[in-house]
């Protein structure tokens, strides 16, 4: 079974529903950080997503 990568943006913003899911890590981290830039105004690296935000399901 493939593994998916998963941001679910309300762990991280409170007010936020948004979720990414991919079995691509380099996709889910690539829309993870627009994501994050864009409506949040915050940038993270790749490091940081992995270890605080993106989850393996």
């Amino acid at each position: 079974m493939t593994q998916a990568h998963k941001l679910d943006c309300e762990a991280a913003e409170a007010d936020c529903r948004f979720i990414i899911q991919s079995e691509n890590e380099e996709e889910a981290l690539e829309l993870a950080k627009n994501h994050m830039k864009e409506v949040h105004g915050k940038e993270f690296t790749d490091e940081e997503l992995r270890g605080d935000h993106l989850q393996v399901v």
